[in-house]
């Protein structure tokens, strides 16, 4: 079928929530790039929203799959699975935490872990349910994890929100605190606001935050949905910052693009999950944890999170030398292979990620009319320098008709 009869098959029978979307279809994968229903190549700075972790087609995680899926895909949470036992241990190995839940996304992960805070404290006798986010945070489009998520444009078309959750500004360690009340349970961060358009934390208001966390007894929950996985250059966000949270949530890279969702929680907060507490039909599933194992081995075995440092740095570079040259782009930044340029409003983000396309290359467009780039972890320095000589003749090209 061609990319036409496509599109209208989707406008016929797809619920409209995506709106008008990138005119193109893939057929398959290869590293970092993607071909089309024409044959076309385009390279993936995006990876399916912070994914595809390997690329496309990585040896290591298609043998994983098409093993387990020859002989296990799916069995009920009644049993014991010894591919999630196995994914389990190695997220605790390589954490800070001592046990795990496996969801199917990053939303049920984020509702997992307000679920679990909740009832650490309920446990304690304690009538603690609040919890404090970030504005410009995303924390999933459940309707919990929409009200965590500290954007009104998300949330207005489905009030009344759930009650219990406020947002003050990011990187104001004063508000935290003056948000704090009887009633808090948690905080609730990303330590680089993705969807927001790729703001980092300061390492002042991370660590001031623990604090807080350890004075008041409440918890620290940190979603690492899209930080997570190598992404920044560490395995995990918050190992750049010298802190230990109680809980953190995961997906997206997890799984390489198998749907998987992990909450990894300290003993004695994890504890206050008990039989009948939490669960899933589909959560830590043969399949999805083989997935799960393939890719945190590769990326421990393979020296990728080293090599994402190194890549990021270069990037970051390059996208820097951009800024200097074009009076338009007002920042850059990021960490590892999560990086944003943003635009000055009078600049369509959305025509540069258009122009783009066009040109072989998938970028997208965050919040404060960022672009945001998140490649795979095997991305080459021939790529990302490919990407930058192509976002250079698109703002050539806007600079003159300015």
């Amino acid at each position: 079928m061609d990319i036409q009869g496509i599109i209208a098959l989707d406008k016929k029978y797809y619920m409209n929530t995506f709106g008008q979307r990138l005119p193109v279809a893939f057929e398959y994968g290869k590293q970092s790039t993607l071909y089309d229903k024409e044959g076309k190549a385009y390279t993936d700075f995006v990876s399916g929203i912070a994914v595809n972790v390997l690329g496309y087609g990585h040896p290591a995680l298609v043998e994983a799959i098409v093993s387990q899926a020859q002989k296990l895909i799916h069995c009920s949470n009644l049993f014991y699975i010894e591919t999630q036992a196995e994914a389990a241990k190695l997220l605790v190995e390589n954490s800070c935490g001592d046990r795990v839940f496996f969801a199917n996304s990053g939303a049920e992960a984020n509702e997992g872990a307000i679920k679990l805070a909740r009832k650490y404290f309920r446990d304690k006798g304690m009538n603690k349910y609040e919890i404090i986010t970030a504005v410009n945070s995303f924390h999933g489009r459940t309707l919990a994890a929409l009200a965590a998520t500290g954007q009104e444009k998300y949330q207005k078309p489905f009030i009344p929100m759930p009650p219990g959750f406020k947002s003050v500004p990011f990187n104001d360690l004063k508000a935290v605190k003056n948000a704090i009340t009887d009633n808090t349970c948690a905080i609730m961060l990303e330590l680089i606001q993705g969807e927001g358009g790729v703001i980092e934390a300061t390492h002042e208001y991370v660590k001031g935050v623990e604090q807080l966390c350890r004075e008041t007894g409440i918890l620290l929950i940190l979603d690492e949905v899209q930080t997570g996985m190598g992404r920044t250059g560490k395995l995990f966000a918050y190992q750049h910052f010298d802190i230990q949270p109680d809980i953190i949530t995961l997906a997206k890279g997890l799984g390489g693009g198998v749907p998987i969702g992990a909450i990894i929680a300290k003993e004695n907060v994890a504890s206050a999950f008990e039989p009948g507490s939490h669960g899933s039909t589909f959560g830590g599933n043969p399949l999805a944890c083989a997935a799960a194992i393939a890719v945190i081995t590769t990326l421990l075995n393979e020296g990728l999170i080293d090599r994402c440092a190194q890549m990021g740095q270069h990037f970051k570079q390059r996208l820097t030398c951009l800024k200097n040259k074009y009076s338009f782009i007002k920042d850059v930044r990021g960490k590892g292979l999560m990086l944003g340029m943003e635009l000055d409003p009078s600049v369509s983000g959305k025509e540069i990620v258009n122009a783009a396309l066009d040109q072989g290359y998938i970028i997208n467009c965050a919040g404060h009319n960022t672009l945001r780039f998140l490649p795979p972890l095997v991305v080459t320095r021939q790529e990302i320098d490919g990407l930058i000589d192509t976002l250079d003749g698109i703002f050539k090209r806007i600079a003159e008709e300015a």
